[in-house]
């Protein structure tokens, strides 16, 4: 089982990979990974060994702000899915760029088993765009010494801005 990238070791060079191909991955109800498709492997950088049973978060980029995770797991805990704009960490310490669609697996009564997230490659401007939002939400994070309370501050600007675009959070992933 891999671990984390340490923040030292990020080189700030950004991966990309093409826009016909998709990264997949499953996860249990922990987020440790249970599945990685070729594409998710080689633009991570990881082997399937390492990340195979691996924690979700092992990508998780530093620049991603944590409220939008947390409105990620709870959506997909209320058993419905989320489009999300996420950067990520490779091995290496280089980063990429994905819209995420990430969603319940069901059994067949209907009880969650684990999650699904199909990648795809964003297109640069929106990327952009994202860039702003998730700067002015970690810095909202960054000004609490607690990370919960943080977490949560950073929540509250983003709902304040969703409010004032008259926009829902699925509607601002969608329509930039």
């Amino acid at each position: 089982m891999a671990t984390r990238i340490d923040e030292s070791k990020l080189t700030g060079v950004e991966r990309t990979f093409e826009a016909d191909e998709f990264i997949v991955s499953k996860t249990d109800l922990k987020g440790h990974i249970t599945y990685a498709n070729n594409v998710f492997l080689r633009v991570s950088g990881f082997s399937e060994k390492e990340i195979i049973k691996s924690p979700h978060s092992l990508v998780r980029h530093p620049g991603m702000p944590r409220c939008v995770f947390k409105l990620l797991w709870d959506r997909i805990q209320e058993k419905k899915e989320i489009f999300a704009y996420v950067v990520n960490t490779a091995k290496n310490g280089d980063h990429y760029w994905v819209i995420a669609h990430v969603t319940p697996s069901f059994d067949g009564d209907g009880n969650v088993v684990g999650f699904h997230s199909n990648r795809r490659k964003p297109d640069p401007e929106k990327v952009e765009a994202v860039k702003g939002v998730y700067d002015l939400l970690l810095k909202e994070e960054a000004a609490c010494e607690d990370r919960k309370a943080g977490m949560a501050k950073s929540g509250e600007l983003l709902n304040a801005m969703l409010a004032e675009k008259g926009l829902t959070y699925d509607e601002f992933v969608l329509t930039l």
